[in-house]
């Protein structure tokens, strides 16, 4: 089985108050904002591949090839509402054979149907994300984000990947959103 992820942004506002970075930051001039935009962007996309989340509304693309024949599917990416309208296809066909619980961890069960099947490739769409503004995201994320844009902007230009590793509030918390239990 191969699961390929695409995302779509649907909304153009970052993720971050810049202002708010930069005081976390110390930074009390505007000289460096477009790097700290640019670091801000980099720090958010680590922490939503890092803890399967979406901080901002996006469209979930989900490509399964040759998938494992089991009883349901923990979707890539969260969250996702409850009421949230999921698209599946089969080999093409649209496939209508599954609950779905949404949540932090989304999960697809399938219906009897799918064993019955043979499936080569199956397709999801579905919308994930805490919202469309900054304000949208839990504050123990927007932390981590924060935590992580310190990192790189103090250590800009490593030497080596051990000198630029993750912030430790990032990993405990993406850690958490992720579903790794500690």
């Amino acid at each position: 089985m191969k699961m390929l992820v695409h995302r779509v942004s649907t909304v153009e506002a970052p993720p971050f108050d810049l202002a708010t970075i930069k005081t976390h930051m110390r930074i009390s001039f505007d000289d460096h904002d477009d790097v700290i935009n640019n670091i801000g962007h980099a720090a958010a996309a680590e922490i939503e591949h890092f803890a399967q989340v979406a901080f901002l509304t996006q469209i979930i693309r989900v490509t399964i090839f040759d998938p494992a024949l089991t009883s349901g599917l923990r979707l890539p990416v969260g969250p996702v509402a409850e009421d949230a309208t999921i698209t599946v296809t089969i080999d093409g066909e649209a496939f209508t054979g599954f609950a779905f619980a949404g949540g932090n961890r989304p999960y697809i069960n399938w219906k009897r149907p799918w064993f019955d099947l043979n499936p080569t490739r199956v397709n999801i769409e579905y919308q994930a994300g805490f919202g469309a503004t900054h304000e949208a995201i839990p504050h123990d994320l927007a932390q981590a984000l924060m935590d992580q844009a310190a990192l790189h902007y103090d250590g800009r230009s490593p030497m080596s990947a051990k000198e630029l590793t993750m912030s430790p509030h990032m990993a405990r918390i993406g850690a958490r959103y992720r579903g790794v239990s500690a």
